[in-house]
């Protein structure tokens, strides 16, 4: 990110917000909503918000794949809620429940969950499968947002 500034979705309205570079880490309010666009915490992701994180925002999306009835998701659920607050604002954490969501869940080929993909401009830079804790979750995608 070595441009001025950057777009940053509301995690709250989904209200694309352009945030000046060097405030990124001073958090910032949506200017329509003005919910804070930075709560750290994962964005609950849904057919009405998804393509606005993924597509739209500046920063890398890194979504959690989840089932309601999956006891490895449950148990990295805490982890990855975890790894928001450290994450952020270098990158939107979110989380796609694949029962809800099976349309957007199909469209990634999502055949095992946890499955965790990092986008960047809607296109997938990175996937691991499987549950993993958090320190695991902020290393793998920092290193992974690395290219």
């Amino acid at each position: 990110m070595t441009q001025d500034s950057v777009i940053v979705v509301c995690p709250t309205c989904a209200t694309s917000n352009r945030v000046p570079t060097q405030r990124l880490g001073a958090g910032g309010t949506c200017g329509k909503c003005r919910n804070p666009l930075f709560a750290g915490a994962p964005v609950t992701l849904t057919a009405a918000n998804f393509d606005a994180h993924a597509s739209r925002s500046d920063l890398p999306l890194l979504v959690d794949f989840w089932a309601s009835w999956c006891g490895p998701c449950l148990q990295m659920a805490p982890a990855f809620t975890a790894a928001a607050a450290q994450l952020e604002p270098e990158m939107r954490l979110g989380k796609l429940d694949t029962e809800a969501e099976s349309a957007i869940a199909g469209r990634y080929a999502i055949r095992s969950i946890p499955t965790l993909i990092l986008l960047r401009k809607g296109r997938e830079i990175a996937r691991q499968s499987g549950a993993m804790p958090g320190s695991a979750i902020i290393s793998w995608a920092r290193q992974a947002a690395r290219g």
